[in-house]
């Protein structure tokens, strides 16, 4: 009675989604066992947290053109070949090589004989100040158009950004869109006014001494000026200081420098299709992180999952009848040069159908954003009830992820994993991103999810 009931309710639950494709009562019985034996398998054994420790003990940070970038892709190929997963091999691929140096310093220099360390770190692709810093009178700005109408009286002068992530957003990635251009392209604003350094508020909603890095661009038309993060508990101890008609100097010392690109690569491995082998679901993360914190979140937790994800449906013996690849794409942070030569790759005889990526942090699922098709869309969201019962059942329009991006404008599916993202931009970037900051069960549900759903798709295409 219980068993009739229960097949019942899932009837029901497929029917209501919002999906009008139909399923048979076989099929539902039949993928709503597998997804109950992943989670399951995944909450037992835990497998994405290994990983990720492995990655972030033995790795550590991962900038691009690192030599512990270097070390991580022989770690993924290694780990995805231990596993018995299917081609796994590298994809080679040229990588920017920016790196920090060993001094980073910022003193704010006010009246009465104010001496004041600043916690700053030097945005990424920013250049060196001279060996003996740059000082320069703080100037402060919200906005791009409030810098431009300051004319000559920016000249010669350090700009702060100060522009704050909007508290009242529910979506942090709003309130991070809201914010983000101040840091991309806060020094060529500056320099374009006449500026002689920039230093931005940290990309973060928290209140603490703990700057957020991030890449910034130049353009080769503009002087090229140094450019840092300061802590959001910095930025409004000198917000303070200048709303109350001080005179504020500061002194910025970087001793970045950009070095020649090198060779790095994608790291990829399959569960070959049985039927179909010719049509792939991409899942994957990004391998790189900055070099502050360990990269657990950012995207350390993405690779452990895209790598669980198959690894779970290995261990239960369920054999995709399309080909299901997991990806680790580097140079994400700073280029995104992994996501757009994978690609731009021939891949003769392929079809791939649809892209997975998790680059939103370890955190607890809730469902997947899809951008696609009103028809494709309708085939993906028809499989939620698949999800109900870990509450990450919300399958939504629009999503995807920066790697897969490039695949996204070849016209392929793009599905990224939704989380709660409230803690995202706590560890974002910075030395805070670490292993102690990821939850065992939320990472494990999240690869859970992506292991079921790419299961689904490549079971029944789109």
């Amino acid at each position: 009675m219980k068993a009739t009931a229960l097949l019942c309710l899932l009837v029901c639950i497929a029917i209501t989604s919002a999906s009008s494709q139909k399923l048979d009562s076989l099929s539902i019985e039949s993928y709503t066992a597998a997804a109950n034996g992943i989670l399951k398998s995944g909450l037992t054994r835990m497998g994405a947290y290994k990983v990720l420790k492995e990655l972030t003990s033995k790795v550590g940070a991962r900038l691009s053109g690192s030599p512990q970038a270097a070390k991580a892709v022989e770690w993924g190929r290694k780990v995805m070949g231990e596993m018995g997963f299917q081609n796994v091999h590298l994809e080679p691929v040229m990588v920017p090589h920016w790196v920090r140096g060993p001094v980073e310093d910022a003193r704010l220099l006010g009246p009465r004989g104010i001496n004041r360390k600043l916690h700053i770190c030097a945005l990424g692709g920013s250049i060196a100040t001279p060996p003996g810093g740059v000082t320069g009178e703080v100037i402060e700005v919200k906005s791009f158009e409030q810098l431009r109408a300051l004319g000559d009286s920016a000249k010669g002068k350090i700009v702060f950004f100060n522009r704050p992530f909007d508290q009242t957003k529910f979506n942090t990635f709003e309130a991070y869109g809201g914010a983000v251009d101040q840091r991309g392209r806060g020094a060529v604003e500056a320099a374009k006014v006449g500026g002689v350094a920039a230093i931005v508020r940290s990309m973060s909603s928290r209140i603490d001494y703990v700057p957020h890095t991030g890449a910034m661009q130049y353009v080769d038309s503009v002087t090229k000026i140094p450019t840092a993060a300061v802590s959001t508990r910095d930025a409004d101890i000198i917000d303070s200081l200048l709303a109350s008609g001080e005179k504020v100097m500061l002194r910025l010392k970087l001793s970045c420098k950009q070095l020649p690109d090198v060779e790095s690569a994608n790291v990829v491995g399959e569960l070959v299709g049985t039927e179909h082998p010719e049509e792939v679901i991409v899942v994957g993360g990004h391998l790189d992180s900055w070099d502050k914190g360990q990269g657990a979140h950012d995207d350390g937790a993405g690779c452990a999952q895209s790598i669980e994800a198959l690894r779970l449906l290995k261990e239960m013996a369920l054999k995709p009848r399309r080909t299901i690849r997991a990806v680790l794409f580097m140079n994400e942070e700073n280029g995104l040069a992994g996501g757009k030569a994978y690609a731009a790759k021939d891949r003769p005889g392929e079809k791939p159908i649809a892209a997975i990526e998790t680059d939103a942090g370890g955190f607890t699922p809730r469902g997947f954003g899809v951008q696609a098709d009103s028809e494709v869309f309708e085939k993906i969201a028809r499989w939620d009830f698949l999800f109900k019962g870990m509450d990450a059942d919300r399958i939504v329009r629009g999503g995807g992820g920066a790697d897969i991006s490039p695949l996204a404008r070849k016209g392929i599916p793009m599905i990224g994993l939704r989380v709660d993202e409230q803690r995202y931009f706590d560890y974002h970037h910075s030395d805070s991103d670490t292993f102690d900051k990821v939850n065992e069960r939320e990472l494990e549900l999240g690869a859970i999810a992506i292991s079921i759903l790419s299961y689904t798709l490549a079971q029944e295409g789109i």
